[in-house]
């Protein structure tokens, strides 16, 4: 089973996340909202990003550190590659990425992602498996 896949959205563009436990399935969010911004196979851990995000219900923690990402990404260009997430308790997740600064010469640049949205967000859990579907503005 792939960790993610593209939801095919009218003039945004969207991902259905998959993950066996809440932190598999954030971390798998962020690196499908990476892979449409450039290839993170390219990617190096060169730089270490620590962020802590929090909010009211899963859904406010979710699209919180979808946005925290693009904010780095906008701001200085981080692209994480390594995620790892060291606390996730109910409205307040940390976690430690590595990655490096976007460089157009190494990476190819794919969609300029604007925030991720609160339309159609679900997140759910069957049959023992996370799932999520996020749209964002591009």
């Amino acid at each position: 089973m792939d960790i993610f896949e593209v939801i095919d959205i009218s003039g945004d563009v969207g991902i259905r996340v998959f993950g066996k436990d809440l932190k598999e399935l954030f971390i798998h969010a962020a690196l499908g909202m990476y892979s449409f911004i450039t290839d993170i196979k390219a990617v190096e851990a060169k730089k270490t990003l620590d962020i802590q995000i929090e909010g009211d219900t899963l859904e406010d923690l979710l699209v919180s550190w979808l946005n925290e990402l693009i904010f780095h990404f906008d701001t200085y260009g981080f692209i994480g590659r390594n995620i790892s997430i060291t606390e996730f308790t109910e409205g307040n997740l940390t976690a430690r990425l590595d990655g490096e600064a976007f460089d157009p010469e190494r990476h190819e640049g794919n969609l300029l992602i604007k925030a991720a949205t609160y339309h159609q967000l679900s997140i759910v859990q069957t049959k023992g498996l996370w799932k999520a579907e996020v749209i964002f503005d591009i």
